[in-house]
């Protein structure tokens, strides 16, 4: 039954995409998968079985060309995705995700990359009594992420692509609720989509608008919050709250890199700290031991428009409390809502190991 409602879906696409007017805007495309659970944990091993499978499918609408990012990204798109990924596993049950993404071209836009972000819901998380085994997934709502590298055949028949090629799929709550050790699959993906080759001819080669770089070194402040929990099932959320100071520099008209000082209060931690202190009381940690943490970070960001994609790498200057280490890394999405000020959401992490989703605002001088 699965195979056959895929094999319409497909059949109606095409139908779809004959109906359509070469110079289309917006398209649809559908991709199917199948491919394994990455062992990145060891505690994980017993939730890798069968092989999953599923179907993402996108609309995509490409931007017009009539700014300057538009042409120096080689006319990217975006859209919106809906996900289904079942595990063939009874304990991880199905996932279901609703996400926005970006669509990237190379290679006289042969090669896609598609990175999208949203929230995803999963049947089957995990409970004390009815789903023990289940530590990937603490909660049903989650954050969805994935990864597509596709390599497209234009004009496969009238305006229909063939594409195929890889997908990353990563779910994980952010560690607002324990357990947390999150799944990524990795899978071979094929699909059909609507062509545009119109578009991209009429659009192409349009003259790149210039931009000027601000050459001055400018000054800001973030503070951003959320709530987390430990990895101790059945242990309270608590807030958290980050106040930094950053120091940035725009290099040319795609990339910023920035530096940074931040403070951090995480009471998740004050009261892990409580938790090791009784639970394990050969380790000798002091009662008065501070959970306040310090660091130090440095940053970069891709610039489109008045979006920006960030990475940030950072090392804690002041941490009483070995908390999985010194180092930690960011990634996430900033949104400049004027030339001061900016929201953004970010995923702090130490390594793979997720610790917050970050919910920011700021303001640069």
């Amino acid at each position: 039954m699965i195979k056959f409602r895929i094999t319409y879906f497909f059949f109606c696409l095409i139908f779809w995409s004959h109906a359509q007017e070469q110079k289309s805007f917006s398209y649809i495309d559908l991709n199917v998968y199948t491919g394994n659970i990455a062992r990145h944990n060891d505690n994980i091993t017993h939730l890798i079985q069968e092989h999953p499978n599923g179907l993402i499918l996108g609309w995509n609408k490409r931007v017009s060309g009539e700014k300057a990012w538009h042409q120096r990204y080689n006319l990217p798109e975006f859209g919106v995705s809906f996900s289904a990924q079942n595990f063939n596993n009874e304990t991880l049950g199905n996932a279901y995700g609703l996400h926005a993404h970006y669509n990237f071209y190379f290679l006289k836009r042969r090669l896609m990359l598609r990175v999208a972000q949203g929230v995803s819901y999963v049947t089957n998380p995990y409970d004390k009594y009815e789903n023990p085994k289940n530590i990937a997934f603490g909660s049903h709502l989650l954050s969805g992420t994935y990864l597509m590298l596709n390599y497209t055949r234009p004009q496969l028949f009238g305006p229909v692509e063939i594409q195929a090629g890889v997908t990353l799929l990563h779910l994980s709550n952010a560690s607002i609720k324990a357990p947390n050790t999150s799944i990524n699959t990795v899978a071979l993906n094929f699909g059909l989509t609507t062509a545009l080759e119109g578009i991209a001819h009429a659009e192409k080669n349009k003259p790149k608008a210039p931009i000027e770089i601000d050459p001055r070194i400018r000054y800001g402040f973030v503070f951003k919050t959320g709530i987390n929990q430990s990895d101790v099932v059945g242990s309270p959320q608590f807030p958290f709250y980050i106040f930094s100071f950053f120091a940035e520099k725009q290099l040319n008209d795609k990339n910023l890199v920035l530096l940074g000082a931040e403070y951090f209060n995480s009471k998740f931690l004050k009261e892990y700290i409580y938790y090791q202190r009784v639970a394990f009381p050969e380790n000798q940690i002091s009662s008065d031991l501070d959970y306040k943490r310090v660091g130090i970070y440095l940053g970069h960001e891709l610039l489109f428009g008045r979006f920006s994609l960030q990475t940030q790498l950072g090392y804690y200057l002041y941490a009483p409390f070995d908390y999985e280490g010194n180092v930690y890394n960011r990634i996430g999405m900033k949104h400049y809502i004027t030339d001061r000020w900016f929201v953004g959401v970010t995923l702090k992490s130490h390594a793979a190991k997720a610790e917050a989703l970050e919910f920011g605002i700021g303001i640069r001088l």
